[in-house]
């Protein structure tokens, strides 16, 4: 019969399994140096478009300004995942009673990140799909088609994902009360 482990050896197992979670924060660092690049990206593309200003035509204006609309969506996508996964699966960031703390924040947890960056996936290919759209005669049809199938298949999952959240919640005292009552009622 083999020997239960000790307590000792449990703790020690389940603190290194605990502290593991720190090894994501080089990934969160990562994500804001690629955070950086986009802000340099964004001002990169600005600076053309006020440089260009007075010889684009208003497809290139609106196609130029939807790209920088991108970038930006992009960038809010960086920093959901990486203040709400940082909050979520590292360590609480303290920022209680802060000016500037984002209101998601307050409730997010890894369901909620999951539906906020899901949406916020919608959001950027919305955005890329309208590019493609205004820019239609130069694209080739089954780019066109593959882009909508793509962005359907984002918010199908979007809805798949918020449908399967809000099954996982827990039903509350008073709603299980009504549903109860509305149960019995239906018997008789």
């Amino acid at each position: 019969m083999p020997i239960p482990p000790s307590n000792g050896f449990r703790q020690t197992l389940s603190s290194m399994i605990f502290l593991s979670r720190w090894l994501q924060a080089p990934l969160y660092l990562g994500l804001i140096i690629a955070q950086c690049v986009y802000v340099y990206h964004f001002m990169v593309e600005l600076v053309h478009l006020v440089m260009k200003a007075g010889m684009l035509k208003e497809t290139e204006i609106m196609l130029a300004v939807l790209g920088l609309i991108d970038v930006v969506m992009i960038a809010n996508l960086l920093i959901m995942v990486i203040i709400g996964g940082y909050e979520t699966f590292v360590s609480r960031l303290h920022l209680q009673n802060h000016p500037d703390q984002p209101e998601w924040l307050s409730h997010v947890n890894a369901g909620i990140l999951k539906v906020k960056l899901a949406m916020a996936l919608i959001g950027i290919s919305s955005v890329h799909l309208l590019k493609s759209f205004i820019n239609a005669e130069q694209m080739k049809p089954e780019v066109l088609h593959w882009q909508v199938v793509i962005h359907v298949t984002f918010l199908i999952s979007a809805v798949a994902l918020a449908w399967i959240d809000r099954m996982t919640l827990p039903v509350p005292h008073n709603e299980k009360k009504h549903r109860k009552l509305t149960t019995s009622d239906t018997d008789h």
